[in-house]
């Protein structure tokens, strides 16, 4: 269960309180009913992501030629992240997640890929080549998730954002922790369930509150505000200012500090 502390600090050094709802579950719970308009713009928002392969993880890279049958992606996590500390009551780490995947699917080809910062050993999350056996038919370190995700039946996760990219794309999702996405009756959830995630959404709901109601955008063209369809936009025409001495310095800066996060943390 969610650990019994009133008060949690995250690696920022906010406090806050886990046993509450988040603005955006509060959002998810309580918001009225999506207009025609706004299903229409949710499924265009949708329709627009797929096309033109935006996802979180947009590192590139190929996939090798995957057997027919059943296919399940489990994404690698880090696992001293703060969404696998506070959010994950039942299983925390990337080799019990596989062993669960093979465990309900001991015919499916699994598909493995390992988080990028735990891959560059950053982070915490690496599992050994040999517990790997069995587990895992193919691992995929710099597979495209894009690629992946059109290609697998199902996705396996603790809370990755994978998941959500998943649902979008019409795969079956389970889901072994309490990400945002999970609880409204669009995913199999293995974690128990949170008290004020109780109501069944649709897709367009889900998408809406969680991309164009909650978030606020900001265009890096025209330095204003904007609807997250100009931020689409902007990453399809590669139209994105080059960032600037300052900023590749502090990339450089997190970098360092990613790599010595085992001394601080």
């Amino acid at each position: 269960m969610i650990p019994p502390l009133s008060l949690v600090c995250d690696k920022t050094g906010i406090y806050y309180d886990p046993t509450q709802p988040s603005d955006l579950e509060t959002l998810l719970a309580t918001g009225p009913a999506l207009r025609s308009d706004q299903i229409d713009r949710a499924q265009h928002l949708i329709k627009h992501l797929i096309e033109n392969d935006v996802s979180k993880y947009n590192l590139g890279g190929t996939v090798a030629n995957l057997p027919t049958g059943y296919k399940i992606l489990v994404p690698g996590q880090v696992e001293d992240d703060a969404s696998i500390k506070l959010g994950c009551p039942d299983i925390a780490t990337n080799l019990e997640l596989l062993r669960q995947t093979r465990a309900a699917h001991p015919d499916a080809t699994v598909i493995y890929k390992p988080h990028p910062d735990v891959v560059a050993r950053l982070r915490r999350g690496h599992i050994a080549d040999a517990d790997l056996r069995g587990l895992a038919d193919f691992v995929m370190p710099v597979a495209d998730i894009n690629t992946l995700l059109s290609q697998v039946d199902a996705v396996h996760t603790l809370t990755s954002l994978t998941g959500f990219e998943a649902l979008l794309r019409g795969c079956d999702v389970t889901v072994y922790g309490q990400p945002f996405y999970s609880g409204w009756g669009l995913t199999r959830d293995r974690a128990a369930p949170i008290h004020c995630r109780g109501r069944l959404l649709d897709l367009e709901t889900l998408v809406h509150r969680t991309l164009i109601d909650y978030p606020r955008y900001f265009d890096p063209v025209t330095q204003t505000a904007c609807p997250v369809e100009v931020i689409l936009m902007r990453i399809k025409n590669n139209d994105i200012p080059k960032p600037s001495a300052a900023n590749r310095t502090l990339s450089k800066l997190q970098g360092l500090l990613a790599t010595a996060a085992p001394f601080w943390r």
